[in-house]
């Protein structure tokens, strides 16, 4: 085993040892990456590639970013681990540092998107019982179809992706669904007896970069309000300067009742997640409740703080406008100039093209595949739509030559 961690693997020898050696729950690109650096990645054999996926909009900030590394490496040979057995001397001024930074009272710190989630549904249901008086067990959380908010067993069960839900129940109930960016819907689910919260994606980014109505958001949030219902934004995504504001709900002013956060909010350097309400929504929750042995831990609060300083140092919310509307330009364009394409969305540098073909192709597929031989990686969502999703740190220039990979693709395609 030393001898195999210690040699140089070919990207073929290190495809071969992951699938004969683990789960086979994803479907990887066939590329092999060993090396990161802003919006570059490099393969086992030294083969430059831009990367458009951005860990899923986890590396906002881009590959190892030097201020981010260097807090990971100096905490981690202080202390990394105490466990919220005991206080530690970097929580506090962390949760002081990001609720400011965010504009909420209390913070309560995970690992996962998955797990925030988890803890956002716990948070609702008990503000329910203990607040909003619904008898208990009978707290009914909306949420809208083709959402994306985890794998765990109880988001499955109100996710209608048969990927993600055959073969794994029973489903845990108390879910309604409704369509996403259906104001009406969301006003006959909120008549529903017991309705505790509205869980949203601003952005449906996993179910192809859907952008709901410029108002939706606005109205919804009112509704809910009006309902003493609790607005929950999932924004482990969009969040974090992806689409060119701090959050996606800052683009309709939009202040959630609940915030979930995740990815970006370490600049990919280590899993922290995070959800954010106010007082009278948190203070629900007491010793012994909910936890982690690693949320809070003190490498994840100094890697967060120093993920964050450089979203406003360097500007980012500023560079995913500019940059995303200029990808969307070039992308238009070639919609407009190729029949293998028939739309472009997206807000931000969170976009997606989607291909003129039906959802059980391989063409977006075969595309990305092309696109890594050009010096692109991409990746498909949900058969014929490709996400495009570079660091925040990209350059105009970087854009350019990356739309010129895009549309050399296509061309040839």
């Amino acid at each position: 085993m030393e001898a195999v961690m210690k040699q140089k693997l070919s990207s073929q020898e290190a495809m071969t040892l992951e699938n004969n050696h683990g789960a086979h729950n994803y479907h990887p690109l066939p590329v092999v990456l060993s090396k990161g650096k802003g919006v570059h990645v490099w393969d086992a054999e030294g083969k430059r590639y831009y990367d458009f996926l951005s860990a899923y909009s986890a590396v906002n900030q881009g590959h190892c970013h030097p201020k981010i590394v260097d807090a990971l490496k100096e905490q981690a040979e202080t202390l990394t681990l105490t466990s919220r057995a005991f206080y530690n001397d970097v929580l506090g001024a962390y949760e002081k540092y990001v609720t400011d930074f965010f504009g909420f009272d209390k913070v309560l710190p995970m690992n996962t998107g998955a797990e925030a989630v988890e803890t956002a549904i716990k948070l609702c249901r008990k503000w329910a019982y203990e607040k909003k008086e619904i008898p208990e067990n009978q707290a009914k959380i909306i949420v809208c179809e083709n959402n994306f908010h985890g794998r765990t067993t109880t988001i499955i069960s109100f996710s209608n992706d048969p990927d993600a839900r055959e073969n794994f129940g029973p489903y845990t109930e108390g879910f309604i669904r409704i369509p996403y960016n259906d104001l009406d819907a969301l006003s006959e689910a909120l008549k529903e007896n017991n309705v505790a919260g509205f869980l949203v994606e601003p952005i449906q980014g996993e179910a192809g970069v859907f952008v709901p109505d410029d108002s939706y958001l606005t109205e919804a949030a009112k509704m809910c309000k009006e309902n003493n219902v609790l607005f929950i934004a999932d924004e482990v995504q969009t969040g974090v300067a992806r689409t060119g504001k701090l959050l996606a709900c800052d683009h309709e002013n939009v202040k959630p009742d609940v915030l979930i956060l995740g990815k970006a909010i370490s600049g990919g350097v280590y899993p922290v997640s995070a959800v954010f309400a106010n007082n009278e929504i948190m203070n629900v929750i007491q010793p012994g409740q909910h936890g982690s042995t690693f949320g809070g831990n003190p490498l994840a609060c100094k890697v967060a703080i120093a993920a964050l300083d450089v979203i406003i140092d360097e500007k980012l919310a500023e560079n995913a406008e500019q940059m995303g509307q200029l990808f969307r330009q070039r992308m238009q364009k070639m919609v407009d100039s190729f029949e293998l394409l028939s739309k472009v969305r997206g807000k931000g540098l969170l976009n997606a093209v989607v291909i003129n073909d039906s959802p059980d192709s391989t063409t977006a597929w075969d595309i990305c595949v092309a696109l890594k031989e050009n010096g692109l990686l991409a990746k498909p969502t949900h058969g014929n739509i490709i996400r495009f999703a570079p660091p925040l740190v990209i350059s105009e220039e970087q854009l350019h030559e990356c739309c010129d990979i895009i549309e050399k693709t296509i061309s040839e395609f």
